[in-house]
């Protein structure tokens, strides 16, 4: 049956619905936060850090004492943000 055919008060049973028990959103500490996932798992990850993370990072890296490359992608910058963070009592 074609679309012009198609009434459209009967739904399309052929393109996937979504099932009762899937869930939207999330509970817990990370769903207040919404950049909490993975950097491997980033659409953009491998593209060249923003200026933001760049900026932060020289700081960052100047705190704990560390020279980084300049070449960071995103998910990279990330991290290294991240473990710096961690390094330095920033961020928490």
């Amino acid at each position: 049956m074609s679309d012009e055919q198609r009434d459209p008060q009967v739904p399309d049973v052929s393109s996937p619905t979504p099932d009762d028990d899937d869930i939207l959103g999330a509970s817990g500490p990370e769903a207040a936060n919404p950049a909490s996932k993975d950097p491997s798992d980033w659409v953009t990850g491998d593209e060249a850090m923003t200026a933001p993370q760049r900026s932060y990072l020289d700081t960052l890296a100047r705190e704990a004492g560390e020279e980084l490359p300049a070449d960071l992608t995103k998910a990279e910058a990330s991290e290294q943000i991240d473990r710096l963070q961690a390094k330095t009592g920033r961020g928490q």
